[in-house]
């Protein structure tokens, strides 16, 4: 498929919208679920938003919605534990199915996925906060993460040369919690994205603070980052970028809508290298978010973007 194509006609009815949830990503995906709510209500939809609590499944049983469009970020709502819920009280629902979402999630799980599937990766370990605390793990420069979050939360860039590690490790939870330590890539930040079986045109972020990344208040500040569509890549690196997104998509077995993220170091005396970051399955629906931006490039709105998760929606992903 070349090319979005068509907008689906609306089939189903009432769809459930689940945002908010139990993770540090909370209150990105309240912005994405009134986004999305908003953008299906115009699309002639009967729309219930529901924050998620551990009460779930029962809210879910009294609605009885066609459709779940899940809206969640982070734990228990990106990593397979809701589309689980969901597969158990067969209600459709929107992007990647069970296994697809708890591998994308583990970063090193999704990492082991990819390298074999001939995706580029950075070399990285898993160790404690705590013994990430206590000395160098790796050659600086290097970042270190939370094992299964996302929009950058938690992330520290510990820089070249520094003495020891920086002490803001220790704020991002308990020391005996597993963390990865990743070299860090320097160069530009790439995204693009895959919806349905069409790979979408690429994206180049600059974090307008001079941020050697883009953390979280650049992606969902207001003019937090420059977005440049298409990329200024030479036509080579511009298609690998592409077929590289697909790859991992395909390898994690992701369903709907996916992003994959990239670092390409073409800097002055650097490795000139490719490397795949991440693979987002619940990718963010805000209004600075980068999939419905790539889809309005392609020609479809944000409407039609959020028309057609709903109509792709199924059980068994």
């Amino acid at each position: 498929m070349n090319e979005l194509g068509p907008v689906p006609s609306r089939t189903h009815n009432h769809v459930a919208v689940l945002m908010g949830g139990l993770s540090a990503e909370r209150e990105v995906s309240l912005s994405s679920g009134a986004a999305v709510a908003e953008a299906l209500l115009r699309e002639g939809y009967t729309v219930t938003e529901i924050d998620v609590e551990r009460d779930l499944a029962s809210r879910l049983q009294e609605l009885k919605p066609d459709v779940c469009f899940n809206a969640l970020h982070g734990k228990f709502g990106e990593d397979g534990c809701v589309q689980g819920v969901l597969e158990l009280l067969g209600i459709p629902y929107t992007h990647s199915g069970v296994l697809a979402s708890a591998l994308a999630m583990h970063k090193e799980r999704a990492k082991d996925i990819m390298k074999l599937a001939g995706v580029p990766v950075a070399e990285a370990v898993l160790v404690t906060r705590g013994e990430a605390l206590e000395g160098h793990v790796m050659a600086t420069p290097y970042v270190v993460k939370p094992l299964k979050e996302g929009s950058s939360v938690g992330v520290v860039i510990v820089q070249p040369g520094a003495d020891r590690p920086p002490n803001s490790i220790a704020a991002g939870g308990s020391l005996d919690e597993v963390v990865m330590v990743e070299r860090y890539i320097a160069g530009r930040e790439l995204t693009c994205a895959v919806i349905g079986d069409f790979v979408t045109d690429v994206i180049e972020i600059s974090p307008l603070r001079g941020l050697a990344f883009y953390d979280y208040e650049s992606k969902y500040g207001p003019g937090g980052s420059k977005h440049e569509l298409p990329a200024q890549l030479l036509p080579d690196i511009y298609q690998l970028v592409r077929s590289l997104t697909l790859r991992a998509h395909q390898a994690l077995g992701c369903r709907g809508v996916s992003r994959a993220d990239f670092r390409f170091d073409d800097t002055e005396g650097g490795t000139n290298e490719l490397i795949c970051l991440e693979v987002n399955t619940q990718p963010g629906m805000t209004g600075t978010s980068l999939v419905p931006e790539l889809a309005g490039y392609a020609g479809w709105s944000f409407g039609d973007l959020v028309r057609w998760m709903v109509e792709d929606a199924s059980c068994n992903r």
